[in-house]
Parts: C-alpha cells; structure tokens; sequence
C-alpha cells in the first residue's frame, strides 16, 4: 500500500494543512509548465508499463512553483509510497542509511533543498543512486571493512532552487532535470479558481485574474494572497469575492500593481537612494534591508530581474531605468556601469 512518511513529524499547522489541500493531485490536474509534464507523463507510463522505478528526477526553479507538488504527484500516478526530507535536516549518515533502507520497492524519496546536503550524505548517495546499494563501513583502522546492502530500486526527487550549489557527480546521477518557470497570468487564474472551488470561495473571473496579475509568476503566493482575500471577504463584506474586495485586500497586504510588496520595494528603493542607484554589493544591501544575503538572491531578487527592475553587475546590484520609473524616482544621470 502506498504511504507517505516525513523525517521527524511535527505538527502540521492549518495553513500548512491547507496548503497540502490546494495541491494538485494528478498530472492533469497540475496547471502550467506544459513542457515539463509532457516529458514526465512519457516517463511515468513507461516506468509504470515496465513496473520499474522512474528514473531519478531533479526539479529546479524558484520556490512555490510546484517542485513539491510535482514529487506528490509523482508519488500518486505510480502509486508508490514517498518518504520526505529536507536537506539541511540530515547531518549524519545514519539519518540517511536509516532513510534508504526504509524503503519499499519503486518508493519516492524526496528531498527539499538538496543543494544543501553535506558532503558525507552525498557519497552515501552515490551507490544508492547508481547501483541501488549502501556501503556501510565496519570497524576502524586497518581493521575496517565495507558491507554491501542491497536496497529495492527506488526514485530520488530533488528540489532545489540553486543547481549552481550542486556538485557534479550527485547532478550526474539524475536522469531527468526539469527546470520550472514563472507562470503567466492566465494560468494562474485558472489556479486561483481551482483553490476558490476547493475553499468553498465565491469568485468572479475579473478578481480571480486581478490575484493572478498580482502573484509574481508564483502559485504559491496566489493561494496565499487568495486566503487573505477570502478573509477580509468574511470579515468585512458577505463572503463572496468581488474585484473591490480583491483590491482592497490587495491594498491591505501592500501588493502594488505588479506584484511587488513592501520589501520589494525597500530592496530598490535601498539602492535607488541610499546607494545612488548602486552598484552595490550583496552583503552591504543585505545589512541595510537587515536580511540574509541568500534571502535576498533567492527570495527577492529572481522576480525583481525578471520584471527588469533591477541589473545584477560584478560590481553589484544595480536598479534599472524601468525601476527607477516604478519608484517614482528620477532618471539616473550617467547610466553607464564602470
């Protein structure tokens, strides 16, 4: 019978609940990156005609574009079990060993932000991987030696936001990388309506694409902004989504016309005018804004460059003419990047 199981359970909160609610179930329920889930789709119904484990697949692309709803879904078209972990959760190898050797034939193993396994989990990895084996070292010293253990065939789903963080011989071992893009507007339309029916949310197509236009590319955040709609719906009108309530919740949680929010726009208007415009370095714009420099690369500024708001140069970061106009600021004198 197929299961799902999570390294150390902790309890689930009701977002998070929810969250899991909202997610698509099947590939066909699975809106967007129409690429990547034909090239899957091939691969499952050859995996499953040939009852075989799928090949190792790694997911790339910016949170909450659907990594992990895709290992879900994979897990559910094979209908296997699926055993889940985030990387920077396994510190030993025995938390991995114990993992591998969990699992049962054709099993998902999932493991969230892979570029930040450490080193000795990776090599773990290796022969399991490859040959389906874990070689475990017995003894010390010149007395020391290696036990082979076969392990079932089973699938390893990675996600990561940084393939740049990955070392070459783990990214070799997957057979299928798959990299996620931004969604447009239309297809996160259709996502926000297929959450307000699961929600039981009364919704017109015009607020649905008003939240969609307003979600950075991201469904994750058009089901965030949606349940925050859906309250001030409750609290301050009768429930049913209209484009004014849409706005007006819109206006509440600071999301301006193109998606940005307020950090967003401190991130320009830090470089705009307390750095005249920049170029300015990573670590020096993380200590003005008080966040981590790797929030900033990972969280903030993927979509920020994608709307040409903002240039990154080897001197730094720089904010654009087109950023400059969203600001309200005034034109840079000398554009011209020394």
């Amino acid at each position: 019978m197929a299961s799902t199981q999570f390294l150390a359970p902790v309890a689930a909160t009701d977002e998070e609940e929810l969250e899991q609610t909202l997610r698509p179930r099947r590939l066909g329920d699975f809106v967007g990156q129409e690429r990547v889930k034909e090239q899957l789709a091939i691969s499952l119904q050859a995996a499953r005609a040939r009852q075989e484990a799928l090949d190792h697949v790694l997911l790339v692309g910016p949170p909450g574009l659907g990594k992990t709803s895709l290992a879900y879904i994979v897990r559910e078209e094979l209908g296997v079990g699926i055993r889940c972990v985030a990387g920077p959760a396994l510190e030993r190898k025995g938390d991995m060993a114990a993992i591998l050797t969990g699992l049962e034939e054709r099993d998902v193993l999932f493991v969230d932000e892979i570029h930040r396994l450490n080193r000795a989990i990776e090599e773990i990895l290796y022969p399991a991987l490859e040959d389906f084996r874990l070689d475990i070292v017995v003894g010390q010293g010149p007395a020391a030696r290696t036990l082979a253990l076969d392990l079932p065939p089973f699938t390893l789903v990675g996600a990561t936001t940084r393939t740049g963080l990955l070392t070459t011989p783990l990214r070799d071992r997957f057979g299928m990388t798959f990299r996620l893009g931004y969604y447009e507007p239309q297809e996160l339309a259709l996502i926000v309506r297929r959450s307000a029916r699961i929600l039981g949310v009364a919704i017109d197509d015009e607020p649905a694409d008003e939240i969609a236009r307003r979600s950075r590319g991201t469904p994750r955040i058009a089901n965030r902004i949606l349940r925050r709609v859906r309250d001030v719906a409750e609290v301050r009108h009768q429930g049913a989504v209209t484009t004014g309530v849409a706005r007006e919740a819109l206006e509440l949680l600071e999301v301006d016309e193109h998606g940005l929010e307020r950090t967003d726009r401190e991130l320009l208007a830090a470089i705009a005018h307390k750095f005249g415009g920049g170029p300015v370095g990573l670590s020096t714009l993380a200590v003005a804004l008080g966040e981590e420099p790797d929030t900033i690369e990972d969280v903030y500024e993927p979509f920020l460059l994608q709307l040409g708001f903002l240039q990154r140069t080897p001197r730094g970061r720089v904010v654009t003419e087109l950023g400059r106009a969203h600001l309200g600021a005034e034109p840079a004198r000398d554009t011209r990047l020394f």
